[in-house]
């Protein structure tokens, strides 16, 4: 009791010093000089510790965060601004990182094409990847293994899949798009149809019927929790005791249940007709004879589901806005559609889309001006000299590409910041004649040069780029020939930064009305 007694007083003693105007004032005059001296010797430290073979590097006044604050502002900006400083190479520090971004057509080559011995995305990714997908698939697998597992997956990106693919897709538009009053119109909320629909439309064309028909409020609900696990926050920090991060766990757990109650039943009843992704992927075996498992079916699938959605989804929210901008384009849409189709009753098919130049125009340019993705990374893992120059990039750093830095650029694109499908019309793309094969099939080798590469280049080339054009040709043609839409008062929103994939700033409204 006595010791309590003790401790209670020495706590109010405490207290009443701290409380003490004189005190208190001395105290916040002890701290205003510490943190003084701290950004001072910040300063010092960059200046000390300057590599004279290392790339320019931004200065910052707060430790560890560096530019942390700047650059999730405006990522864009903070690349124009200090480009304009240094160059296209320089490095900056952000959350006690150090990335040495390579910009323009040449950096873009240098990062896509870096050699394995070199560089590692699997350091860069897996802390935010892995407790979303799951173990042994995408970055938590050596890099031999992720391109056989992008072979597991290509066979469902073929023609003959796609053809099928556009009847489901346009079904399940008309279908989701009933919640919205057919009748006389009214304000619809975008952003939100476009990320419910494309969860539809992927499970419904590339994970078979049982998994489209578990696509309820319950399986949303799972997806909207490992969403809010994949955030800059988990990338910088893998584990930390927040709910958000039970709640991403506890999501995988479930989500994975869900694929594997498909599987067993599947086995159980011995079906073998099934031609969706996931039937694929329930018999592999990489080339070394390791079996590819039903936990790493599962745990791709989740893959396939989660990193499809965010890209697509926010590109039919921005395209779908930037049609709604402009009245004559929707028109334009809709002749074109009439042209190839001979009526706009007419079914879509896979076919008649490939001749819908207008429309794959406006997916290029939306994909140009809108990308999801705004940086690319590698973890260095021995120091690399940069093509050109005398700078050698450190072992430990990140270099990143900036694939909107070249898409922007009046270099390449005439009013770069206009939205102008046309342009395409006179564009002729790079063709090097050039093929490389990882291991799932030959892709251009030379295209990291390509000033527009919304999907990336190299080994790492988003194998998904073919479908998403076909989901996302196919859910525009078919909301442009339901609705007339338009902006709101509002106008056109503006992007948002603070999170992984760039997404316009919420909350995304169109006016729409049913057309005749």
């Amino acid at each position: 009791m006595a010791i309590i007694v003790q401790l209670v007083q020495g706590v109010q003693s405490l207290t009443g010093h701290l409380t003490n105007p004189a005190n208190l004032a001395q105290i916040l005059q002890t701290l205003a000089i510490g943190l003084a001296v701290i950004l001072i010797l910040t300063q010092i430290a960059q200046r000390i510790n300057v590599d004279k073979n290392a790339p320019p590097e931004v200065p910052y006044w707060i430790p560890y965060l560096g530019s942390a604050i700047a650059f999730s502002v405006n990522p864009i900006k903070f690349y124009a601004d200090n480009r304009k400083k240094y160059g296209d190479i320089f490095t900056y520090t952000m959350v006690g990182r150090k990335f040495t971004v390579c910009l323009g057509t040449e950096g873009n080559n240098f990062v896509f094409n870096a050699k394995l011995a070199d560089v590692s995305a699997e350091e860069s990714y897996t802390p935010l990847t892995t407790p979303v997908f799951g173990k042994g698939v995408v970055y938590d697998c050596p890099n031999h293994m992720l391109m056989e597992q992008k072979k597991f997956v290509k066979w469902g990106m073929s023609n003959d899949a796609f053809r099928a693919y556009v009847p489901e897709i346009e079904e399940e538009t008309k279908a989701y798009f009933q919640r919205w009053n057919n009748k006389v119109g009214g304000r619809g909320d975008l952003f939100t149809a476009m990320g419910e629909l494309i969860i539809n439309t992927a499970s419904r064309t590339l994970m078979g019927p049982e998994v489209r028909a578990l696509m309820d409020e319950s399986v949303a609900q799972l997806y909207h929790d490992l969403d809010d696990g994949f955030q800059p926050i988990n990338m910088f920090f893998e584990w930390l005791p927040l709910p958000s991060y039970f709640r991403r766990d506890t999501a995988h757990r479930k989500m994975r249940n869900i694929f594997m109650k498909v599987i067993q039943e599947r086995r159980a009843n011995n079906i073998t007709d099934k031609t969706d992704m996931l039937q694929s992927l329930m018999n592999q075996t990489y080339k070394d004879g390791t079996p590819f498992t039903d936990v790493d079916a599962c745990h791709l699938m989740i893959a396939l589901l989660m990193a499809g959605q965010h890209t697509s989804s926010t590109t039919a929210t921005w395209a779908l806005l930037f049609i709604a901008q402009n009245p004559q384009l929707a028109k334009d849409l809709l002749a074109e559609q009439k042209d190839v189709l001979g009526s706009l009753d007419a079914p879509l098919d896979f076919d008649n889309l490939k001749h819908m130049t207008l429309l794959d125009n406006v997916v290029r340019e939306t994909l140009r001006l809108r990308p999801p993705i705004i940086m690319v990374l590698r973890k260095v893992i021995r120091s690399l000299a940069y093509t050109g120059t005398d700078y050698v990039i450190p072992k430990g750093n990140y270099i990143a590409a900036s694939p909107i830095a070249t898409q922007i650029d009046e270099k390449y694109y005439k009013n770069a910041y206009s939205f102008e499908p046309r342009r395409w019309e006179s564009i002729q793309e790079e063709e090097t004649g050039e093929t490389v094969d990882y291991g799932f099939g030959k892709i251009a080798g030379g295209g990291a040069r390509n000033p527009s590469l919304p999907f990336g280049a190299g080994r790492h080339r988003c194998i998904g780029e073919s479908f998403a054009y076909v989901q996302l040709k196919t859910v525009i043609a078919t909301v442009i020939r339901m609705y007339d839409i338009s902006l709101t008062e509002k106008g056109m929103p503006g992007s948002d930064y603070t999170k992984m994939f760039v997404q316009p700033k919420l909350p995304v409204e169109i006016n729409y009305k049913p057309r005749k």
